[in-house]
C-alpha cells in the first residue's frame, strides 16, 4: 500500500497521510468521517481518537465522483462506533512509556424490549509526555449516539462527538543538521530534543453533531442521507525552528541574514527560529443524500447510485507571524528555551487575519453493472465550487467560482477460481485553499489515474492477495513563484506518480495469521519552475511491512497470542530541491496478548504492545532543510480491556 502516515514522525497534532506519493494540499488533511469530509483550513483540522472508531478505510486513487473534493492520491474514511441492540459494557486502561495514562469506556444497549431504540456512549481521558522534552499531551473525548430502528428497513442514527485537548503535544521543526547529518561537533541532536520555547502552547477543541439515515422502500429503492455540523477551535503560541544559520537561504546573503551578528564560524551550530500566535474558529456543514436503485435490463443487473452533496466551510483566522530574526538565533549546543514574550510581537513580524469561506455542491451518478462474470462500473460527477477570501488587514478580497466534471470507469472479470483482474480510470477535483502574492485564490488541481490489477480470493482458503500498477498525474499543482525575492506560489505545475502495490493476508492455520505488503513508488515533478525532474519530498521509492501472530488454543497457555512484525521505509528526498536524502530505516514491533475468556470474562483481554522494539534511532522524514522529524522511540504500552 502506497501510504505513509507522518505522525510516525514524533508529533501527533495532525493525522496527515501521504498516499501514492501525494499529500494533502498543505493546509488541510484529506480525512473523512462517516463518508463526509472533515474539511479543515490553515492550522485548523479535526482529529478523531482511534478508540472512538469502529474501523478506518483507506481508499486509493482519485475518488471525487462519490466523495467530492479530495486529494488524487486517495483518502482515509473513518467510521464511528454505532449503537448496538445487544448489551456492551467495556472499560479499558492503558499505561506506557512517556508517562502514558489512559482510561476509556464503551457502553451500548437497547432502550426497549423490541430493540427499536438503542444508545452508545463512548469516552476516554488521556495524558502523556510527548517524546520531546517539556511537551505534554492531554485529550478528553466523549461520543454519545442514539439510534431508532422502527423496522428492518429503516435506520436513523444520531451522532455527536466532543473532544477537548488542552495540550496537543509537540509541534515543531528540526534542521537536517543534527538529525540527518552530524553537527560540527560530530554529534546529532537527541531524539527528545525540543527547539521550542518553554511556554509554547497548542490547544484544540472539537464539537460535532449529525446523523445517518437510510430507508429501504422496497427491493429496488433505498434512500440514504448523512449530515454533520462541526465547530473546531485551535489556539497556539509557538516558537519553532527555521534552519541553521548555515542554511543556503541565509548564507547566500549574509548581510541580510538574521545571523548577521553571529560570527560565521558559529553558523553551523546556531539555530534560527520564528514564532506564530494563532487563534482560529472553523465551522463546517456537510450533507450527502443518495438514492440506490437495483434493477435489471435483460441479463444485466444494475446497482445505480444517484445523489447530491453540499459542503460549506468558514474559517476565521486571527494570527501573528514572527519571521526570521524575530527570535534571537541561539547556539543549538546550549539552546535558549526560556519563556518567550509572545505579547511583545517582536519584529520583524506581521498580522495575518484572514476569513476563508468555501462552498461546494455536487451532483453524481454511478452505475455498477454485472453481466455474468463481467462487472462494469461507470460514474460521473459535476461540481460547483465557490471560494471567498477576505484579508482583514489589507482589506483585499477575492472570490472564485469553478465548475468541473469528473468521471470514473472500470471493468472486472470474476473467474471461478477466485481470480479477478481489473482495469480502471478515475479523476479528481480539488479546489485550492491557499492564495497567491496578490491575495488571489488559486485554480483547483486535477488528478487522473490509470490502474490495472488483480485480486485473488479463493473460495476454499482464507487468503486475500492483491496487486496493482498505476499511473497518477496531478495537474495545476502549486509551484514556486519565479519572481526574485517572492515567497509565494503560483499555479500550473504537474506531478506524476507511478507505482506497484502488492498486499497479502492469509490465515495459514487456525493459529497462524500473516499480513504483508510491498510498495514501489516513482514520483516526479514533470512541470515546475524550480523542481522539474525532481522527486517530491517525503516519498520513499520502496516501502514494505510484514506481520505475523500465533494464538494458542489448547493447554495451559490457551488464549495466549504472540505477534511480531517489521516496517521498512526506503530512503526519501528531504526537500523538493532534492539537495539531500533521508536514510532508510526498519523498525520491529511486537505483541503479547492474553484472552481472559477461560476465566469466564469473554471479550476481555490484557496485552503488551511494543513499537520499535530495538529502539532504533531514525529520522522519519524531512519536508525541507529546516523541517525534519525524529522517528518514534521505543514505546511500551500495557492495555487491559474488560467486558462485563
Amino acid at each position: 500500500m502506497a501510504l505513509r502516515w507522518e505522525p510516525a514522525a514524533r508529533h501527533n497534532t495532525y493525522d496527515y497521510l501521504i498516499i501514492r506519493g501525494f499529500a494533502a494540499d498543505g493546509q488541510s488533511q484529506n480525512n473523512y468521517l462517516n463518508g463526509l469530509k472533515m474539511q479543515g483550513n490553515f492550522y485548523n483540522d479535526a482529529v478523531i481518537d482511534p478508540y472512538m472508531l469502529e474501523r478506518a478505510e483507506v481508499m486509493r486513487g482519485p475518488v471525487s465522483v462519490l466523495y467530492g473534493k479530495s486529494n488524487p492520491g486517495g483518502l482515509l474514511n473513518m467510521v464511528s462506533k454505532r449503537p448496538l441492540s445487544e448489551p456492551l459494557k467495556e472499560v479499558q486502561f492503558k499505561m506506557g512509556t512517556n508517562s502514558l495514562f489512559q482510561t476509556g469506556f464503551d457502553f451500548s444497549d437497547a432502550l426497549d424490549d423490541d430493540g427499536v431504540y438503542a444508545y452508545r456512549l463512548t469516552g476516554l481521558a488521556r495524558s502523556a509526555n510527548a517524546q520531546q522534552q517539556g511537551a505534554e499531551e492531554q485529550r478528553y473525548a466523549i461520543a454519545p449516539s442514539f439510534s431508532w430502528r422502527p423496522d428492518d428497513k429503516t435506520n436513523f442514527t444520531f451522532f455527536s462527538y466532543f473532544q477537548n485537548e488542552p495540550e496537543t503535544g509537540y509541534y515543531g521543526w528540526l534542521p537536517k543538521e543534527g538529525t540527518v547529518s552530524k553537527l560540527p561537533n560530530g554529534k546529532r541532536l537527541p531524539t527528545d530534543f525540543n527547539e521550542g520555547a518553554n511556554n509554547n502552547t497548542y490547544s484544540r477543541n472539537e464539537k460535532m453533531v449529525g446523523y445517518s439515515f437510510d430507508h429501504e422502500f422496497n427491493d429496488t429503492f433505498t434512500v440514504r442521507q448523512n449530515l454533520r455540523y462541526a465547530q473546531n477551535k485551535v489556539a497556539q503560541n509557538s516558537v519553532y525552528g527555521y534552519g541553521m544559520c548555515s542554511d543556503p537561504m541565509y548564507s547566500s546573503d549574509p548581510a541580510t541574514s538574521p545571523c548577521a551578528s553571529v560570527p560565521q564560524s558559529q553558523w553551523g551550530h546556531t539555530l534560527t527560529r520564528q514564532y506564530v500566535i494563532d487563534n482560529e474558529k472553523l465551522e463546517n456543514f456537510a450533507v450527502d443524500t443518495q438514492l440506490q436503485s437495483k434493477f435489471a435490463t435483460g441479463s444485466v443487473d444494475h446497482t445505480l447510485l444517484t445523489g447530491v452533496d453540499f459542503m460549506r466551510m468558514r474559517n476565521d483566522i486571527d494570527s501573528w507571524f514572527g519571521y526570521a530574526g524575530s527570535v534571537t538565533p541561539s547556539d543549538i549546543y546550549n539552546l535558549d528555551r526560556g519563556d518567550f514574550d509572545f505579547g511583545a510581537h517582536p519584529e520583524p513580524s506581521g498580522a495575518y487575519r484572514i476569513l476563508n469561506k468555501q462552498k461546494q455542491t455536487g451532483l453524481y451518478v454511478q452505475d455498477q453493472m454485472q453481466w455474468d462474470k463481467v462487472l462494469v462500473t461507470l460514474g460521473g460527477r459535476y461540481d460547483w465550487a465557490k471560494q471567498d477570501s477576505l484579508n482583514r488587514v489589507s482589506g483585499i478580497t477575492d472570490s472564485r467560482d469553478d465548475n468541473q466534471f469528473t468521471w470514473r470507469g472500470g471493468v472486472n472479470y470474476l473467474f471461478d477460481n477466485g481470480v479477478t483482474p481489473y482495469f480502471s480510470y478515475s479523476e479528481s477535483f480539488e479546489p485550492a485553499s491557499q492564495t497567491g502574492a496578490s491575495g488571489n485564490i488559486f485554480a483547483p488541481s486535477k488528478g487522473k489515474q490509470y490502474e490495472a490489477g488483480v485480486k485473488y480470493v479463493p473460495n476454499d482458503r482464507p487468503i486475500v492477495i492483491t496487486g496493482a500498477v498505476y499511473q497518477l498525474t496531478k495537474s495545476n499543482n502549486l509551484m514556486s513563484d519565479p519572481t526574485p525575492g517572492s515567497f509565494f506560489s503560483i499555479e500550473g505545475g504537474e506531478i506524476r506518480s507511478r507505482g506497484v502495490e502488492i498486499e497479502a493476508k492469509a490465515a495459514l492455520s487456525a493459529s497462524v495469521n500473516v499480513v504483508g505488503s510491498y510498495t514501489w513508488t516513482d514520483a516526479e515533478y514533470t512541470t515546475d519552475t524550480t523542481y522539474k525532474g525532481n522527486t517530491p519530498a517525503q516519498v520513499p521509492k520502496h516501502m514494505a511491512s510484514l506481520w505475523g501472530d500465533y494464538t494458542i488454543f489448547n493447554g495451559a497457555l490457551s488464549g495466549l497470542t504472540l505477534g511480531a512484525g517489521g516496517r521498512y521505509s526506503g530512503s526519501s528526498y528531504g526537500d523538493p530541491a532534492n539537495s539531500f536524502k533521508v536514510g532508510s530505516y526498519t523498525v520491529v514491533d511486537a505483541l503479547v496478548r492474553y484472552d481472559l475468556a477461560r476465566f469466564g470474562m469473554a471479550g476481555s483481554n490484557v496485552a503488551l504492545h511494543v513499537n520499535n522494539l530495538f529502539d532504533r534511532e531514525y529520522v522519519a522524514s524531512c519536508f525541507n532543510t529546516y523541517g525534519c522529524f525524529w522517528g518514534a522511540e521505543r514505546q511500551v504500552v500495557a492495555t487491559a480491556t474488560f467486558r462485563f
